[in-house]
């Protein structure tokens, strides 16, 4: 079964000052190389005038593709600390590029890599994380005297319907974690006494933020 794994699922960008130098971190959600490079283009162009945008990107449940560059900072000192970054948060699917405009002093290689560090640290707190996980798709047919009954229960188990449509019956989508989907069916048969009918459309992967359903997962978002 696919893992759980943590996503950018809303980016930020943040900044920090070293002996006047600014880095300016922006981090974006990308689920391909073509948008996270597209993403790095967009930064160039928005801060023409900086002296470096440096730029790290991880893309996959497994980081498959990871990717990043110094710009014409010393090697080592840029690139590497901003992917060092996101690895270390354990995102996926995120790119980032640090914005430099030069203060004046030269900060040597290990102030170097601390800024940029502590600059994509930064940006990290102003994204929105979210948990990609494998959930069980299913279809609820009920009366509205069991509709009370069923929310209840997804309260209880922290998840809330996806869709729902109302007519002479009550149609819901529920996306339940994988490792819920047993106990939920369950108890939804047992309170309703086995009139509503559950529909199993099989495994897909959702966004949960701080815990809660917030979007389905698409291979590529805007």
């Amino acid at each position: 079964m696919e893992e759980i794994c943590k996503i950018i699922y809303k980016g930020g960008s943040g900044e920090i000052t070293e002996k006047k130098s600014r880095f300016i971190a922006t981090i974006w959600p990308a689920h391909t190389e073509e948008e996270a490079q597209t993403f790095i283009e967009r930064i160039r162009k928005k801060y023409w005038d900086a002296r470096h945008n440096c730029y790290a990107y991880v893309i996959g449940d497994n980081n498959q593709i990871s990717r990043c560059s110094d710009d014409g900072e010393p090697s080592q000192t840029a690139g590497k600390p901003i992917l060092d970054v996101l690895r270390g948060a354990k995102v996926h699917d995120a790119v980032a590029v640090v914005t430099r405009y030069f203060g004046g002093t030269l900060l040597g290689t290990g102030g170097l890599v601390r800024a940029y560090s502590a600059a994509v640290s930064e940006g990290l707190l102003h994204c929105q994380v979210g948990e990609k996980r494998p959930c069980a798709r299913l279809r609820i047919i009920s009366d509205y005297t069991a509709l009370g009954k069923i929310r209840y229960i997804g309260t209880n188990m922290e998840l809330v319907p996806l869709e729902c449509n109302y007519g002479s019956q009550v149609e819901e989508t529920w996306m339940v974690p994988g490792e819920l989907k047993e106990g939920f069916i369950k108890k939804v048969t047992q309170a309703t006494s086995g009139q509503a009918k559950i529909e199993d459309q099989g495994m897909a992967s959702a966004i949960f933020v701080d815990g809660v359903l917030t979007d389905l997962w698409q291979n590529q978002r805007e």
